[in-house]
């Protein structure tokens, strides 16, 4: 069944390759015409972002009492986001990834969940710290308009949201089961009338509130421990904002501080809140819109975004089709051993 699980994700992936080959090769197109040197820089400031998200993973593993080498969570990490791409489930497909580990490593399954939680609640946080600056840069500029307001509304929602579970699974288990039991409940009432049954089992919402409190126990006892994940789930955000800039350097546009704060700003917000995964065919488009409220030309903007979006995010989804690969295989050698 793995087998077939892996063989499904693969093929899926090439098509979804295959299916956007003109934009792969507008990218690296536009990627030719870059400074060399500073689109390697671009990439190797990306690497170090991949590094610091497994870092920020394993930093939460280790507040929750859970062991992972680093070049493993790197390769889980970037296998999630190859996973979260091809097969867009809200995050569940990715976070199998991790789960399936935790099985292998006779983890907790529940607390392995809970790390993810963790990391993208200081994702979330991490960057609303610098979208309340990027906002400031747009109402200076009289740049700020309806779309941008009601997409970073959504953003603090959603950051609320996540943040109360997890505050109140440190506080009460209870009180977290009847939480998640309300959301199961809520999207089974949407999902009944198209699948005529359930989709979610409250049953198993309050199972997993009492084994996530388990390791939500941990962050109570110690929160000391959450302030390195907050500090990485920032520098995550501020290592996108420098490949940003070197984008620009590459091509020779002229920037300004404010210019970078906002445009980063303005792309990874509609990251986050696009219809399409990883905003595919979106982020795009309104960041090479923001860029030009910024007083960039259209031409320039357009060049940038998609070497930007080549950067943060054609190269990692190829580099996590390999890893996610090398995973499966690497978890069927040890099965066979």
């Amino acid at each position: 069944m793995r087998k077939f699980i892996f063989a499904v994700a693969i093929l899926i992936g090439i098509v979804f390759l295959l299916f956007n080959r003109s934009e792969l090769g507008s990218i690296v197109d536009t990627l030719k015409e870059g400074n060399l040197r500073f689109i390697f820089l671009a990439l190797v400031v990306e690497a170090i972002y991949m590094l610091n998200v497994a870092a920020s993973f394993r930093s939460v593993y280790k507040a929750l009492g859970l062991k992972e080498r680093i070049d493993r969570l790197v390769m889980m990490a970037a296998s999630a986001n190859f996973v979260n791409v091809v097969a867009p489930s809200g995050g569940v497909g990715g976070l199998g990834i991790f789960i399936s580990e935790a099985r292998r490593n006779r983890y907790s399954s529940a607390r392995v969940t809970v790390a993810g939680a963790v990391v993208v609640m200081f994702d979330y946080l991490g960057f609303l710290s610098l979208l309340m600056f990027g906002l400031v840069v747009l109402i200076r500029r009289n740049n700020l308009n309806s779309t941008e307001v009601i997409a970073s509304i959504i953003m603090v929602i959603l950051a609320i949201v996540w943040t109360s579970l997890l505050y109140l699974g440190m506080r009460s288990e209870r009180k977290f089961g009847r939480a998640l039991g309300r959301i199961a409940n809520f999207v089974n009432l949407i999902m009944r009338p198209f699948i005529h049954r359930d989709y979610l089992s409250v049953k198993r919402a309050f199972t997993f509130a009492h084994d996530a409190s388990e390791g939500l126990a941990f962050l109570r006892q110690k929160p000391v421990n959450l302030l390195l994940p907050a500090v990485l789930g920032l520098t995550s955000k501020i290592l996108l904002m420098l490949i940003l800039m070197i984008i620009f350097l590459a091509f020779n546009v002229p920037f300004s501080s404010g210019t970078i704060v906002a445009g980063f700003c303005l792309g990874y917000l509609f990251w986050i809140v696009s219809p399409t995964p990883s905003g595919i065919g979106f982020v795009e488009g309104a960041l090479t819109l923001g860029l030009t409220s910024l007083n960039v030309s259209l031409g320039a903007a357009t060049v940038i975004a998609l070497a930007y979006r080549g950067v943060t995010f054609w190269v990692p989804m190829l580099i996590g089709m390999l890893a996610f690969r090398w995973l499966m295989r690497d978890e069927k050698v040890t099965a066979s051993a």
